[in-house]
């Protein structure tokens, strides 16, 4: 699961509530307290793994070496959307999956849907989607994906309490969502300090015509991460400004900070806290890496807040080479 269009990076399970109701709310404060704390956290040098060089910052055309602590949990590739993704130079991923989202408190006003009536109501979403995700290393500094939702169905259901001539139950289905992003890591990670990077994603207006899938106008975001690599696991954390067409404005988008921890060489864990305005959820996430251009990605969301997502699973396979 990603929030974002995802709560969808990405992105999500409440992107079609970010499209029909675009009142602001303020980023709550804890989160902010916790990004800081966590980014006072990444630059501290007391919890860093003392024991181990900086290899990262090795001279140029020195020849390889082992992969140093801070690094053991993602490797040297860049950060892409996808949680727990890294790519590294020349390599490309691509991604298969299927994700279930269930929202039971959609607010929304009849005339956002067709009908008329500007009342508040709430309702019930339920988004089924089949994506593929494709990324690429361009350098060690740069790196891009593109991300389509194939098919998508969302079923609305009005509230029992809503007079207009809205259907009980109607879906739509069809093309969902289709977004792209240039990642751009601005500082590798040494042993003194974290890594810096900084992501740009457009996502296309191909759905102008539906109310419930897709895009009805042009967005996009301009985020900003960092990471920091322990003995005990990896932390990160980012925040976006986020840019709609259709409003022409921008806000505060999606927020983020994560824990990452590699226990074998075939298990990596991942866990999330992440939202936009005031919806917030908690995702995990297992990797099973079952073959050396392979790995196996589940997980679940689940909401903080009464208008997030409930429930969100994903299931994918994705294939490196």
């Amino acid at each position: 699961m990603r929030l974002r269009r995802h709560l969808p990076d990405r992105p999500s399970p409440d992107r079609i509530a970010r499209r029909l109701r675009r009142t602001a709310r303020p980023v709550p404060l804890l989160f902010l307290i916790a990004l800081v704390f966590l980014m006072l956290l990444a630059w501290s040098p007391g919890l860093a793994r003392a024991d181990e060089p900086d290899l990262a910052a090795a001279a140029p055309g020195a020849p390889p070496q082992e992969l140093p602590g801070y690094l053991a949990d993602r490797g040297r590739g860049i950060a892409m959307s996808q949680f727990g993704t890294y790519v590294e130079p020349g390599e490309a991923l691509i991604y298969a999956f299927y994700e279930y989202t269930r929202t039971p408190v959609f607010e929304y006003h009849p005339s956002e849907l067709g009908s008329t009536g500007s009342k508040d109501f709430q309702g019930k979403l339920f988004e089924r989607e089949s994506l593929l995700y494709f990324a690429y290393g361009v350098s060690d500094r740069l790196a891009f994906e593109l991300e389509g939702a194939l098919y998508a169905k969302t079923t609305f259901e009005k509230a029992p309490d809503d007079p207009s001539d809205l259907p009980a139950r109607f879906s739509e289905s069809g093309l969902g969502d289709v977004e792209g992003q240039l990642r751009w890591r601005w500082r590798e990670e040494t042993a003194s300090r974290p890594e810096l990077y900084s992501y740009l994603e457009v996502v296309l207006p191909l759905q102008k015509d539906k109310l419930l899938i897709g895009t009805q106008d042009w967005e996009g975001a301009l985020g900003f991460g960092f990471l920091r690599g322990y003995s005990w696991g990896t932390i990160g954390g980012r925040l976006a400004l986020a840019w709609d067409g259709e409003d022409g404005r921008a806000e505060l988008g999606e927020y983020a900070f994560e824990y990452i921890k590699r226990t074998s060489p075939r298990w990596r864990f991942v866990a999330l806290l992440e939202g936009e305005s005031a919806e917030v959820s908690a995702i995990g996430e297992a990797q099973w890496s079952f073959s050396p251009h392979a790995l196996l990605k589940l997980n679940c969301g689940f909401g903080l807040a009464e208008q997030s997502p409930d429930i969100a699973p994903e299931v994918g396979v994705m294939f490196h080479f």
